[in-house]
């Protein structure tokens, strides 16, 4: 956000940006203005209307406008009836009612006054009478504004708890000391990294201090609410900050130990730096490497963060007075999926970013080894066929991988990775790269050998494969020779 000169020109572009929501806020406010209910915008879309980041209605970006209100969750459901396309209750035990009206989507809370146990994270739900009370139990001041909503459209701005100061000065506070804020509801403390990503603020002192204090209180939070967390964190604008406080707080250790582990490891390439610090510059060249019209790429950024987390398991000092991490790569895969799965995620999201993490050095092997004018054929088609459906990432994940500051050795690099994409682009022209399969399938093995299903039919294919991979394409008569000859010297043994 640009430097201004007041508070109304911070307002009055609020205003703006709120006109363009004005058709159902109006509808919404004359709805609880015929109930006799007070309804307020809050959180996050003031803020967001503030800093100009709340999309217009027609760019059809998805986004949920949040109310609160002094109405109670039953009357919120008779109110909304008449106005709303769809009602969704699977929060009415902590007050939220859900709609949804011509593509707009609300969330309407009754005013919460809520007690914690501080020991879980669930608190004792009691509604309130008064928006103060609502907007003190938020978890940060530029979350806890609001807007007054009427038949007339947004109204009067309410900031009890200098909100708008806070977020001129691009700084999260807590509403209430940060200690009671943070043991009310630990997941506050990763929202704050994931706010310093997303909104590319800092953190005001105190909060830090309580962050740094009260970190191993993760523990109460479900691995299911920190990988949604850490995605968003992910994928903001500045994911770097953010993964940065979660290290230097020691909440990356209750979260993603992996990471600030690798503070122990000097990179051998580059001595100028550890490999934590490379990690995060290699995140921010695959960041600059993404397509703009596709958005963040989630699994892209993961890879690009863990792929070096093998390191610091597989350092070694050499005699020569060298440092090497031999198979960093393999540890660093078993590494990713072990803790993604911790985390939660999908089969699929462990598997890319876990596959990423093992083939990221397979190109430098290459290139070291041979030479780029010397890599075979069935090298490149290997490497195609290893990396599926992930090569356009892998593309990316090795190309940020190169952060040295030696300019000769780095458009060597650029160079050779130019020319395997050549290589790759020639080879795809002549032949199907994408399925590299053997030349005869399944059921012609079983006919040709006379044998039936069964795990001599699937060492047949594989054996047929790696012909494939290693020789391209044959004809059939060259395939069937081939399979009769392997069967001949093989089949005997694989009884």
């Amino acid at each position: 956000m640009p430097d201004v000169a007041s508070d109304a020109e911070l307002l009055a572009r609020a205003a703006v940006t709120l006109n363009g929501h004005a058709g159902a806020l109006r509808g919404l406010g004359a709805a609880f203005d015929a109930a006799g209910r007070q309804l307020f915008l809050v959180g996050g879309p003031v803020r967001d209307a503030i800093l100009g980041r709340l999309p217009h209605p027609d760019a059809g970006i998805a986004y949920d406008l949040d109310f609160t209100t002094d109405a109670r969750p039953d009357e919120i459901q008779k109110v909304l009836r008449p106005w709303a396309d769809a009602i969704w209750t699977t929060g009415i035990e902590f007050g939220t009612i859900g709609a949804a009206r011509a593509g707009v989507r609300v969330e309407i809370t009754t005013f919460r006054a809520d007690t914690y146990d501080q020991v879980s994270r669930n608190p004792e739900v009691r509604f309130g009478d008064r928006l103060e009370d609502d907007l003190v139990r938020r978890d940060f001041t530029v979350n806890a504004m609001a807007v007054r909503i009427t038949a007339d459209g947004p109204g009067e701005f309410l900031d009890p708890l200098g909100g708008l100061e806070a977020l001129r000065a691009r700084v999260l506070d807590t509403p209430a000391a940060p200690e009671t804020s943070f043991g009310d509801d630990p997941l506050r403390m990763l929202r704050a990294a994931r706010f310093v990503s997303q909104l590319q603020f800092s953190v005001a002192p105190r909060v830090l201090t309580a962050i740094r204090e009260m970190a191993p209180q993760m523990a109460r939070i479900t691995p299911e609410r920190i990988a949604a967390e850490l995605d968003k964190l992910i994928l903001g604008a500045d994911p770097v900050a953010g993964i940065d406080l979660l290290v230097q707080t020691g909440l990356g250790e209750q979260v993603l130990p992996e990471v600030g582990a690798m503070q122990m490891a000097i990179d051998e390439h580059h001595q100028h730096k550890d490999v934590y610090q490379h990690s995060l510059t290699v995140l921010r060249q695959a960041i600059d490497l993404e397509d703009p019209d596709t958005g963040p790429d989630l699994v892209l950024r993961w890879a690009a963060l863990l792929h070096d987390i093998g390191k610091p398991g597989t350092r070694r000092h050499e005699p020569d007075g060298g440092v090497s991490f031999h198979h960093h790569e393999v540890v660093g895969a078993k590494m990713t999926r072990k803790r993604m799965r911790a985390l939660k995620y999908s089969k699929q999201m462990v598997d890319d970013v876990s596959q990423l993490v093992y083939l990221h050095l397979r190109f430098h092997g290459y290139a070291d080894a041979k030479g780029a004018g010397k890599w075979t054929d069935a090298a490149v088609r290997r490497y195609v066929t290893d990396a599926g459906p992930l090569l356009s990432r892998l593309h990316k994940l090795v190309r940020a991988d190169c952060t040295t500051r030696n300019k000769r050795r780095a458009a060597r690099l650029q160079a050779n990775y130019d020319h395997l994409e050549q290589r790759i682009a020639e080879l795809a022209a002549k032949e199907d790269l994408a399925r590299v399969r053997p030349d005869l399938d399944g059921n012609a093995i079983m006919e040709l050998l006379g044998i039936p299903a069964g795990p001599q039919v699937g060492q047949a294919w594989r054996y047929l494969k790696e012909l494939r991979m290693e020789r391209g394409p044959l004809e059939h008569d060259e395939a069937v020779a081939e399979l009769l000859a392997w069967w001949q010297e093989h089949g005997n043994a694989t009884d």
